[in-house]
């Protein structure tokens, strides 16, 4: 009885996971270890992205050790993030596609993403960013944000998402609850952004509170917000930021996934086994560890045991895994399968990524040009005339 007990929550305790690993083709070690964790999905990274056949078939061999269907995952934002560029090309960054203006390449910007992401076998992408691109993290963040203003940073997002969807594929907010006014990088570091709840409400969050019905996933952050939580508290092990901030005060209802758990800014904190823990205490779903296998392994072994021995604790694992499960469900269509793509349509695919980067170059030089007009005509133009008095 306690064996079959242990091997229930075991194959629950898979679907908290996403993981990733190391080399670009199935080995006997990595096959064991996805048939073992039966996780919920998969994260691949250029180190494991070679040409698009050899990431569709590892992405498909991959699915063959997991009985349930594989969130595949991948970051590609453009620009500085930018998993494909070796295989297909570069992609223009979130900055340089804002620069444009024109709201019909933002989602253009998501529809080619998109489609890449299908055609190598991804059906998730970590993206977009939703940070303020505030004047402190100009260093950290760079041209992965787009704007200060939260309402524009709205506008490129909801289009971009409306591209990803159109290709069936999922995006995903992040940095949760905001990136913007950190100095750090959380994959090194622990920042701290001393900012007021109320102000965070009313700017960083606001991208989270409209578009909230719009997000497949959220990402949260590993930054500390000594306002809101304890001062070295990142906001992926806070029950504050994930339940009562994000789940009931801003209504998300869909997956919650942490940042990566291998980060520095975690592990300054805790252990990779009690960020998991904690992070699923406070009530998010799907843990990432993207690189190490004894990390992968120690969360897997310290969630299975909180949920055997914590009663409690198995009633918010029961609560994600369900979540995960329904979601599963809700999005078949997504998570099914395409045929590989053949290298006519990856020769295409190439053609038109290098065609969308030309269209953002041209439109935003035309819109500097723009500008720069209205600005010399604005400095050159006679003052206006005043009328005599009467």
């Amino acid at each position: 009885m306690a064996t079959t007990r242990t091997t229930l929550t075991s194959r629950k305790i898979g679907q908290l996971l996403i993981v990733g690993f190391d080399g670009v083709e199935m080995t006997p070690n990595l096959s064991s270890l996805l048939k073992h964790l039966q996780p919920a999905g998969v994260i691949l990274f250029a180190r494991n992205i070679v040409t698009v056949a050899q990431t569709w078939r590892l992405l498909r061999d991959c699915q063959k050790c997991v009985s349930t269907p594989l969130f595949t995952c991948v970051d590609l934002e453009g620009g500085l993030v930018d998993r494909f560029r070796d295989v297909l090309g570069p992609t223009p960054s979130a900055a340089d596609v804002f620069a444009t203006g024109d709201r019909k390449l933002f989602r253009k910007h998501g529809q080619i993403i998109g489609q890449n992401c299908r055609a190598l076998g991804f059906n998730v992408d970590f993206a977009p960013a939703l940070d303020l691109a505030f004047e402190a993290s100009r260093s950290v963040m760079a041209s992965r944000v787009v704007s200060a203003n939260p309402r524009e940073t709205v506008a490129y997002a909801r289009d971009f998402l409306a591209g990803l969807r159109s290709a069936d594929v999922l995006g995903c907010g992040k940095h949760f609850p905001g990136l913007g006014e950190g100095k750090l990088d959380s994959h090194h570091e622990l920042t701290a952004i001393k900012k007021s709840l109320t102000k965070l409400w009313a700017e960083d969050l606001l991208p989270y509170r409209t578009l909230r019905t719009q997000l497949p996933l959220v990402m949260i952050s590993h930054a500390a917000y000594p306002p809101v939580t304890p001062v070295r508290t990142p906001a992926s092990i806070s029950k504050k930021w994930i339940t009562d901030i994000l789940r009931r005060r801003i209504g998300y209802r869909n997956l919650i996934v942490s940042d990566d758990l291998e980060m520095g800014a975690v592990l300054s904190a805790t252990s990779v086994r009690q960020a998991a823990v904690e992070f699923v205490r406070g009530g998010g779903d799907l843990c990432l560890i993207c690189h190490r296998t004894d990390y992968i392994a120690q969360a897997y072994d310290e969630l299975v045991k909180m949920t055997e021995g914590d009663s409690k604790f198995a009633e918010r694992v029961d609560e994600s895994v369900r979540r995960v499960l329904s979601f599963k469900k809700k999005c078949a269509k997504a998570l099914r399968r395409r045929p590989r793509p053949s290298s006519t349509t990856v020769e295409k695919l190439t053609r038109k990524l290098w065609e969308f980067g030309e269209e953002v170059r041209l439109a935003a030089l035309d819109r500097r040009e723009k500008d720069g007009k209205k600005m010399y005509s604005a400095r050159t133009s006679p003052p206006p005339r005043r009328l005599p008095r009467r």
